[in-house]
């Protein structure tokens, strides 16, 4: 059969077909939200204490029984005013909480031993991290010393009512203060 110039057959088709192309481009699009994986900090994990319209209760703390760390803005850690090591001050505040001489300025009981922890609003977070980690570990250490004399094995490992035994005796008392720029000209 021959074809006739007017035939709108023999026309050649100039136009790219793109009806699907916003179907492929919405597929790539959940592709790539579904496989991206998005990095979150987590932070500190601290509970903190439950909103309340009343003023707070004024706590009468004996000095003895409080050891001050204090982080200024050029990130030197002074302990009780004294310049401290941070690789020593996991083993001073263990010293602190334990009081293994029986010193009179420290605390009578490890349950009445109180870590104030206070920095400067120019401390790096690294050494704020660094310090708030040397002081878990401290009481980490305690706990796990305790709960292997009791119950022959590390912390972690203990029932709830065996760690709430070990609590007891080591309680994490770690009061953070409000950050000052008491480290600034």
């Amino acid at each position: 059969m021959l074809k006739k110039r007017g035939d709108s057959k023999s026309r050649i088709n100039t136009e790219i077909n793109a009806g699907s192309m916003a179907d492929i481009a919405f597929l790539l699009l959940i592709f790539f939200l579904v496989t991206t994986t998005i990095e979150v900090d987590k932070g500190i994990l601290v509970r903190l204490p439950p909103w309340s319209e009343e003023d707070p209760l004024e706590a009468k703390v004996e000095k003895k029984n409080l050891i001050s760390v204090l982080v200024n803005a050029n990130n030197d850690l002074l302990v009780n005013g004294e310049p401290e090591q941070l690789s020593s001050l996991k083993d001073r505040i263990i010293d602190f909480i334990t009081n293994p001489t029986g010193r009179e300025d420290r605390p009578d009981s490890p349950d009445r031993a109180i870590v104030s922890l206070q920095n400067d609003r120019g401390t790096n977070y690294d050494t704020y991290l660094t310090v708030y980690n040397e002081l878990q570990a401290a009481y980490r250490e305690l706990r796990d010393e305790e709960a292997e004399k009791r119950f022959g094995t590390v912390f972690d490992n203990l029932t709830r009512d065996q760690k709430k035994q070990v609590i007891e005796v080591y309680p994490m008392k770690l009061s953070e203060a409000e950050s000052t720029d008491f480290g600034e000209d």
